[in-house]
């Protein structure tokens, strides 16, 4: 269970994260449409863990990987945004946030299911 203090804080560095990624540092990353979908601080706020969504890019490990590279320079303009609001800029762990592709695969699963229906003559228990 977060504490109230690392929602905020997570909260915080979504908005602002996405915001580097759609304006700031765009250039960096090839154009690539990245979404922050989740963010995790620890609760000593050291160590944020950012879900990352791409869009617009035809392999996002290699994506990922980039970023990875370039945390520094996201953490530096991360620091310049939120330097007023966090005495420390928490160190920051990239991952591919797949849950839509992943919600997208089930409904395939379900969608393929062949269930027949219920007969009407049947009573129900």
């Amino acid at each position: 269970m977060e504490s109230k203090r690392q929602q905020k804080v997570a909260r915080l560095l979504q908005k602002e994260l996405g915001e580097i990624f759609q304006q700031d540092a765009k250039h960096l990353f090839n154009q690539a449409f990245i979404t922050v979908t989740t963010v995790r601080v620890t609760p000593d706020l050291g160590i944020a863990r950012v879900y990352l969504s791409f869009l617009l890019v035809n392999n996002k490990k290699e994506a990922l990987e980039d970023i990875q590279d370039k945390t520094r320079a996201v953490r530096q303009l991360l620091g310049q945004r939120i330097g007023k609001s966090l005495r420390i800029v928490p160190e920051l762990h990239f991952y591919l946030d797949d849950t839509a592709e992943y919600a997208s695969h089930i409904d395939a699963l379900l969608d393929s299911l062949d269930i027949p229906p219920a007969d009407e003559d049947t009573p129900s228990a």
